[in-house]
This record gives structure tokens, sequence and C-alpha cells, in this order.
């Protein structure tokens, strides 16, 4: 077990470097798993975003385990990359959307937060030594946030990009020092140049401490700049035409009934040329794995290395006729690939039990063997789902919640909408609204595949999927679903918007430990606007 004080921590850390004088003491010290993270930026599952992954496929997913129902709690890159860090829900972290208003790598954040996150329990705690290189948070490096200068705690080797995802001409932050790149492939590539510093960390590291790696790449997100090797392939591919593309939203929320349909072709072109160019970059990633992997075998600690594969969260391609961007509710947005190879995990399995994103934190924890009740995390280890438990219970159900982006002004390019919308299209499409807030309980039980969702807005408008009959959320089932069902995911939802800890991790309305008290949905009639307000920081 890894120490649990800094002083134990001090003390061990002496005994080590006294035991790496002996080979018997150097292989103890070995045996203890290493751990890396590969996270993508707005790689979907649901639209074929694994597709272009051969070799990503052949050396994680055929190697170990694929979650086959893998989400994050909030379908935007900054709060879903907090409850990674975090193992928290947005409304415990409360970074609530990518700006620094929204406490998106700010000062609070910094302060109330990072002290906090695995990697710097892993660094302190557990002996750890700690690897960043990718995009962190979308405003890290903000003048108002201590800049590039600013390294988090728990990091031992740090390279950061500044703010959101580029491919060229970005800088980043080399251990607190600012490194200009500028658009020469062989030396600026980004998901290349973050290849190359993950083999030199490989290359050059201790040998006597466990280390834990994450690398968080630029791809598959904007402005899609495939390197050039790759320009020209997948020519013929085009965004999948599933029953929900280019359909009007009807019966769903505003913001998605807002939405022209039948697209345009210009629209129907931009989001073909997008879902093109977004395989096209994902294929350095791959690139990206088998350097991994070759030098992990290649070093000898392959076989004691975890290898996770995820994404930050989902996107979307036309779907109810929305362009590209994420941040709904639906399933395309929220769900995310997730693969896992290591000791002690069978190859090839698939696992179906619910996961999201709050459980990578308290995964990694645990295979250190950090204990997990000294945290004030609300996710669970996955250990026992990777090491094959059969009498392992798991939750039914968990929370997605979202607060809206939006400004006081209207959109220049759109003022008809009046003030509230943001990321619009030319055709006076938009992607988001301050009033697209909301929150919603996922459950997935021997029973029932269900989304229950309630917006804040003037209507308190809610929308209901059963996925067993309808797995593209077409019909909004709201109206017509047993009103006891209804009541009960109301209460369910109040309770999981103000759980914390092990409060997140009690019985859903269906399994059988649930309990509902059908008086406590009345005890307090502000309950929702309480319930939709900003957390105090």
């Amino acid at each position: 077990r890894c120490a649990m004080s800094p002083a134990a921590v001090a003390r061990g850390l002496a005994l080590a470097a006294l035991l790496v004088l002996s080979p018997a003491g150097a292989a103890r010290q070995a045996r203890r798993p290493n751990v890396v993270l590969i996270l993508t930026d707005d790689q979907d599952v649901c639209l074929g975003g694994m597709t272009p992954l051969k070799k990503t496929n052949a050396l994680i997913a055929q190697m170990g385990i694929t979650f086959l129902n893998a989400y994050v709690p909030s379908a935007l890159c900054c709060p879903s990359r907090a409850s990674i860090l975090t193992g928290k829900y947005p409304h415990n972290h409360h970074v609530v959307n990518n700006t620094l208003e929204g406490n998106c790598s700010s000062k609070l954040w910094q302060k109330i937060q990072e002290p906090y996150t695995f990697p710097a329990l892993l660094k302190t705690m557990c002996g750890y030594q700690t690897f960043f290189a990718g995009k962190y948070l979308n405003e890290y490096g903000a003048e108002d946030a201590g800049g590039v200068g600013h390294v988090p705690p728990g990091w031992s080797f740090w390279y950061a990009l500044e703010k959101n995802s580029k491919y060229y001409n970005y800088t980043l932050s080399v251990n607190g020092k600012a490194r200009r790149h500028g658009e020469n492939y062989s030396v600026d590539y980004l998901t290349d140049v973050l290849a190359n510093m993950s083999l030199d960390f490989l290359e050059y590291k201790s040998n006597f401490e466990p280390f834990f790696m994450m690398i968080s790449t630029p791809a598959p997100h904007s402005p899609w700049t495939a390197a050039p090797q790759y320009t020209k392939s997948f020519q013929n591919v085009s965004a999948p035409r599933n029953s929900n593309f280019n359909i009007h939203g009807k019966n769903k929320h505003w913001l998605i009934r807002q939405a022209k349909t039948p697209m345009t072709n210009s629209s129907i072109q931009f989001l073909d040329d997008a879902y093109r160019k977004r395989w096209q970059t994902l294929l350095s990633v791959d690139d990206l794995i088998e350097k991994l992997v070759k030098k992990l075998e290649l070093n000898g600690e392959l076989d004691n290395t975890y290898i996770f594969y995820t994404s930050d969260n989902g996107f979307h391609t036309g779907k109810f006729s929305l362009p590209i961007d994420k941040r709904q509710l639906y399933e395309f947005d929220i769900k995310v690939p997730l693969l896992v190879r290591g000791p002690g995990i069978k190859p090839n399995q698939t696992n179906k039990m619910l996961v999201a994103n709050i459980d990578l934190g308290p995964t990694i924890l645990d295979i250190a063997g950090y204990d997990l009740n000294k945290t004030q995390m609300d996710g669970m280890s996955l250990l026992p789902l990777l090491k094959g438990d059969k009498n392992v219970t798991w939750r039914s159900d968990f929370l997605v919640e979202y607060q809206g982006e939006g400004y006081n002004g209207s959109d220049p390019t759109c003022p008809g909408l009046g003030p509230g919308v943001t990321h619009c299209f030319p055709d006076c499409v938009c992607e988001d609204s301050y009033n697209n807030t909301y929150a919603c309980v996922r459950t997935l039980s021997t029973s029932w595949d269900l989304q229950y969702c309630e917006f804040d807005d003037r209507e308190v408008f809610v929308e209901v999927y059963n996925l067993t009959a309808d797995p593209h959320q077409i019909n909004n089932i709201a109206k017509t679903i047993d009103q006891e069902i209804l009541e009960k995911m109301n209460y369910r939802l109040m309770m999981l918007q103000s759980c914390s800890g092990a409060t997140c991790r009690t019985p859903g309305v269906f399994d059988p430990g649930y309990r509902f008290d059908p008086r406590l949905m009345f005890s307090n009639h502000g309950v929702r606007a309480r319930r939709f307000s900003a957390q105090p920081l």
C-alpha cells in the first residue's frame, strides 16, 4: 500500500534509495504498476470515432478490455477534464464551462481543487514520478490565472499547451517556462511532439520509482489539421447518416428545435469535411500509441503498465440538424471510448457496466495502493471490473450536468435570435445558449435503459428517452411515460445534484436497495431554483 503521510513518504523514498543498491530491492520497487492515460479531445464513439485507430485497437482493445458504456458527466472539455483530475461531478469541482468565469483553470480552481487531484496524490502520497504532456484545461496559461508559469501541484514533468487545442503555432509551458512552436511539421506538429516527449521521458526517467503519464492530444479537436502524410486519407468517408441525422428535433428543448431542417448543402459539405479531417488527425494518435507501446516493451515495462485510452467528450455531426459541436445531453455527446490493458486484465474483453470518467482517478489511485476512503471523490474504482471480479456491486445510474454558455448581447451574425446564444453558424443555427443548462439521470439497469433530463429555463423543460426502443433519442416520452417513474427520476436527480463522495454512489431508481419517499418531493417549493443555482466556490 502507498504511504498515507508526507513523513511516511519521505521514509519510504529514503528506503527506496537504499534498496536500489541491490538487484533484489530494485525488483521489489519495479513490481509497483505504472499507469499511462491517453486523453483525446472531442473523440466520439457513437459515430465511428474509433474506426481509424487500427493500431490502438490491436495494441489496447484486443490486449485488454473495452467498456461499451463509458460516459462523461459533462459533454464539454474543461468540466470533463476537471472531472477526470478530481474524480468529482461538476457541482463538486465547480468547473461549469470553458471560461475563466466558469472556473476553467481559474485561481479558485488552482487553490481549491488542484492540490487534491489524483496526480497530486500519486506524487506526494505514493511516490510516483508524474509526467504531463498536451492540452490541460482550456484556459490554462491565461494571464489572469498565472500564465504558463503556473505548474499545478503533482507533476514532476510538465509540458502543457497554453489554452485550447492547436496543431501548429502554439506555446507550451515546459516546467513553467514558455516555449513557442511554429509550423514546421518535423519539429512542431503537436501530436508528434507529444509522442517524442513521452518517449524521451521513458528513456530518461528514474527506473526506481513507478511512473504515471498523462498524454493529452489535440486530435481530433478543431482546427483538424492532419499531418501532411495523412491529408489524402479517407477521401470517400462522410458523416454517418443515422436516423437522427438532418431531422427536426421535435419535442426537444428550444435550442435543438431552432436548428434549420433540412440543413443547407453547404452545411452538410462542411460537416462531412470536418468528419474526414477529424479521422485524419487521429491517424497521428494511432502512431503515438504504437510508438509508446513499443518503447514500453523495449524497456521491459509493458507487462507492468496499465494503459487507459479515452476522450473528454463525444461529438455530433448533423444530428437533429445541428452542424458540429458537443455539449448536448444526447448519447453522441456524452458517450466516449474507454479501452484499458494492463496486469491481470484478460485480452479481448468487453464490459457493459455503466462507467464514467469520474472513475478514472479512483481507479488509478487504487492501482497505486492508495486508500480511497481518504479521498472526497465521487467516482468508483474500476479495478474490480478490470480484474474480472464477478461479485462486484455496481452503479445503475449517474449524473450528467451542464451550465450553458451565453452572453447578454446578441450574436452579431444572428441578431434576430436575441441575447444569450453562442457558437452560432452563418445560417444562424446556434449550438449553445445560457439556458442550455440541464441536468440528467442516465440509467442503465437490467430492466431500463433510460435518460431523464430537466432544463433550467422558463419552461422547466423535460426530456425523457427510452433507449431500448429509441436508441437515437428521437422521441421525447416525457408526456407519456408512467408518472410514478417521472416522480422517482425527479427525486433521484435532486439527490444526485446535491451528492458528494459516497452519497453519489447510492442505489438508483431501479436497484433493489432504492428507497423513495414522495413526501420529500414537496418539502421545499424552491428546490428547483436551488438545484440549478451556482454553487458557492
